[in-house]
């Protein structure tokens, strides 16, 4: 069978998962009667919510005598695990940008990867239909990019397709696009361009067995199940397997239960899988990824998956606080320990190490948007624990420290461009490059550090009134940048247990902004509000009101508050000082003190 393995990248939301969709419908994967729900790979909760990839997921379709595996790749720079992971299965890659936008921040990211794989990616222009669509502009900027990132003579020759992925249609002639000529109602002439210029695997049929795990997927049913290219000879069903490591010297040997290839959006079981296609496996509970599958007779381990370093880190501990066991189905240290061990072995770009006390982890990442994300699928598996403030990833050198830098692309109206530029400057940031991006719009590249990107990309959203579109991406480590005032204000602080009422909150609303309302219970060493001061207060917020002869003591009735501000995990995340701490549950986020008792944090502060 001939094959072709294609990877799609792109920035964020430039439509490589609308087109994905196209490819599938259009390909005769479905039945006519199908009922099909749109972006129908981002299949995770939290992509549907965020409306962004963040897993890769691999599909087939057959184009004529041609079984093309396309994998979907994410777009953000934190989960630049997952992309290089995927470009290690593929020989092509498709390259969309959008046609309003041109080449961002991201795309650069995957665009690089891809490059320095030596794939020659098929450029796909997106969104030509849009109303400000420019697909020769960008085009002119693709190249630009290319060329910037060092690409060779072979790469700099790439193919352009013009596209409307929504509407699915697909043509290397714009105007033919366009014009809605009869030919450019369909998206297939894409398809017959990835099997023009995507070369085919170059494997070796005969060889032994060598199959490098690149990603891993569960199912209720078989348990673990392993996914990669076979790079040389057969995997059989039942086979016996060796599997080896490039950086360690033990091998050990384990049973394939049954071979799974992909149809469509289905994995089907097969007798056997050759060389060249994108396999799956089942029966090894404990398969990792970076491992290869050899015959038990030719341990030849391929070469491992390399990634890029983490930039933020941060401090997984146990919930000691009173509240942790209301709505929590796992709330020890092994029960800890063991889903993030788990997770690292997934997600090799996340980093666990132990740390000095048992109950305490060390979990470093590629970003904030990286953490977040774990911390939310975690509380949905019913997890209970607490998180500390993110900090970044430090290299000690000769030098001096070095800290991790973030290239920071905004897009805003001039309006808003002076304040803009003034918040990023209070977070250590230095502009690059300013031009006009449009009528009324400024578009501008900064350095800023990793460290004074986080919670940034709220205040960014206020400050331009929601029309300020902002990307960043890793860019590289330099020296310390001196310190970063995130917050001036202390917090309110609960002074002891109980149950938040409308009359204390009354007395606490006049000295800052609350966080709960009345009926929250709350304990002491709770944060239940930001002071409008510096420090920390101690308050009470569940004190009641006294009955007496003149009063009653449900006349709390008529308090009238202001509405608690509600904090999405990435602002709770942003809010947090030294000596506070997440205390993240299935249904609650809840700021706190690392230590409770307010007498041991004025001893402590004593002795700092």
């Amino acid at each position: 069978m001939k094959i072709r393995n294609v990877a799609i990248i792109a920035h964020v939301d430039h439509g490589k998962t609308t087109l994905v969709d196209a490819f599938l419908r259009q390909s005769g994967v479905f039945r006519a009667n199908q009922k099909i729900d749109d972006r129908i790979l981002d299949s995770n909760a939290l992509e549907k919510e965020r409306g962004i990839t963040i897993l890769a997921k691999n599909v087939s379709v057959q184009f004529g005598d041609v079984k093309i595996n396309i994998v979907d790749t994410p777009g953000h720079a934190d989960f630049g695990g997952e992309v290089e992971r995927i470009l290690s299965m593929v020989d092509g890659a498709l390259l969309v940008v959008d046609a309003v936008e041109g080449p961002m921040p991201q795309t650069r990211f995957v665009l690089h990867k891809a490059l320095m794989r030596g794939l020659s990616p098929i450029v796909v222009v997106n969104k030509c239909d849009r109303p400000a669509a420019e697909p020769n502009r960008v085009v002119d900027e693709v190249f630009d990019l290319f060329v910037a990132l060092d690409a060779s003579e072979e790469q700099l020759d790439f193919p352009v397709f013009y596209a409307s992925a929504l509407t699915g249609r697909a043509s290397a002639d714009l105007e033919e696009l366009l014009s809605e000529a009869e030919g450019a109602r369909s998206i297939l002439p894409l398809l017959q361009g990835v099997v023009d210029y995507v070369p085919e695997p170059t494997v070796q049929t005969e060889g032994p067995l060598q199959m490098m795990i690149s990603n891993l997927e569960y199912n209720d049913y078989v348990g673990r199940i392993a996914l990669g290219r076979i790079q040389s000879g057969v995997l059989l069903s039942g086979q016996e397997i060796l599997l080896t490591h490039s950086e360690r010297t033990s091998a050990r040997r384990a049973k394939v239960s049954q071979v799974y290839t992909y149809q469509g959006l289905e994995m089907v079981s097969v007798d056997k899988m050759a060389a060249g296609d994108i396999a799956a496996f089942s029966g090894v509970e404990d398969i990792e990824i970076g491992e290869t599958v050899n015959q038990v007779d030719h341990p030849k381990p391929l070469p491992a998956i390399s990634v890029d370093q983490p930039t933020l880190t941060m401090v997984f501990r146990v919930n000691d606080g009173p509240l942790a066991g209301q709505d929590a189905q796992y709330l020890t240290s092994r029960q800890l320990r063991d889903r993030l061990i788990r997770e690292a072995r997934v997600n090799v770009a996340l980093q666990v190490e132990d740390t000095d006390s048992p109950d305490q982890f060390r979990v470093s990442g590629r970003g904030e948007l990286h953490l977040s994300v774990l911390i939310e699928t975690m509380r949905r598996e019913g997890y209970s624990f607490c998180v500390t403030k993110p900090e970044p990833v430090l290299q000690h050198t000769d030098e001096g420290v070095l800290e991790p830098y973030e290239r920071l692309h905004i897009d805003v109206p001039q309006d808003y461009f002076g304040s803009v530029m003034e918040l990023i400057g209070q977070r250590r940031g230095e502009l690059q490059l300013a031009n006009q991006g449009g009528e009324d719009r400024m578009r501008a590249e900064f350095l800023v550090p990793a460290r004074g990107l986080i919670g940034f990309a709220s205040q960014f959203l206020t400050e331009t009134r929601g029309n300020g579109i902002m990307h960043h991406a890793f860019s590289h480590f330099g020296p310390w940048a001196g310190a970063i005032t995130q917050r001036q204000t202390g917090s309110l602080v609960a002074w002891e247990a109980g149950v938040a009422t409308a009359y204390a909150l009354q007395t606490a609303e006049e000295r800052g902004t609350l966080f709960i309302g009345p009926g929250t219970e709350v304990y002491a060493g709770m944060i239940v509000g930001e002071h409008s001061r510096s420090g920390d207060l101690e308050i009470n917020v569940a004190r009641k009101k006294q009955m007496t002869n003149m009063r009653a003591a449900g006349s709390d009735d008529l308090i009238k508050l202001n509405t608690p501000r509600q904090l999405s995990l990435e602002q709770h995340l942003a809010y947090l000082a030294q000596d506070d701490c997440l205390e993240v549950t299935p249904r609650s986020l809840r700021l706190r003190k690392l230590i409770l008792d307010r007498h041991a944090r004025e001893r402590q502060k004593k002795h700092s």
